[in-house]
């Protein structure tokens, strides 16, 4: 059985002159543990078919038709409250740019903490250590005292590690990664590139990953789908 299956789904965005059909029918499936890469030009729809997976669609865009099924569960309908529990437990998500995920005014250790506290049973002991095993895995050196920084205390690499520690706090089943490498110079990306490969193979973790570098895919997916104008074309 697939981990994620999409069918037939559709986004519309209600307009003054219209509705505009953002994404056209398009079916997919992710196995555990698989990278699949979605690659397409600017407007193709490959965020906004991330955005619906995660349930973080922006108004007034809507999923007019078809569904989403997670571990065999259709989330696409779930109510505002339950879908949240989903976003943290079973899917993570890494968005392209770093400091959209992390809030400024908090310290990156009541950040990861907070999130594992909601997301499992433990005590705020536990919740900081393995908030620290996390940084470590991600490669965040000395992560025993880096963890009391705040996110403008880290270099854009760095941040972006912090933000996979934050996608991986409840050992999700599936992590929606847009454009995860788009911010970072080259060093960086194949470094975040390698990370993202291990945690595939360790944990069993599927990816989407959404990108428009070629360079990327070739990297790191096991399968490509290429969207153009709200539709895929081919998978393969």
């Amino acid at each position: 059985m697939s981990l994620l299956e999409v069918k037939n789904l559709r986004v519309e965005f209600p307009t003054r002159r219209g509705t505009l059909l953002a994404i056209d029918d398009i079916s997919f499936s992710i196995e555990p543990g698989e990278v699949l890469g979605v690659v397409g030009e600017s407007g193709a729809g490959k965020s906004l078919t991330g955005a619906s997976i995660i349930g973080l669609l922006e108004p007034p865009g809507r999923i007019a038709d078809g569904k989403i099924t997670l571990e065999g569960e259709r989330i696409d309908d779930l109510p505002y409250e339950k879908m949240r529990h989903v976003r943290g437990k079973k899917i993570g998500a890494i968005f392209q740019d770093p400091l959209t995920s992390l809030n400024p005014l908090y310290t990156v250790s009541k950040q990861l903490t907070e999130t594992i506290l909601v997301h499992m049973d433990m005590s705020q002991e536990q919740a900081r250590k393995r908030a620290v095993e996390l940084l470590d895995e991600v490669g965040i050196p000395a992560a025993e005292t880096r963890i009391d920084s705040y996110p403008h205390e880290f270099s854009g690499g760095m941040r972006q590690r912090v933000v996979i520690a934050l996608a991986l706090c409840a050992n999700p089943k599936l992590i929606v990664a847009d454009e995860p490498t788009t911010a970072l110079d080259v060093s960086i990306q194949a470094q975040i590139i390698a990370i993202i490969k291990r945690l595939c193979k360790e944990h069993k973790t599927a990816v989407m990953l959404i990108t428009h570098d070629m360079g990327v895919i070739a990297e790191t997916a096991d399968r490509v789908a290429v969207m153009y104008a709200g539709r895929i074309v081919e998978i393969g």
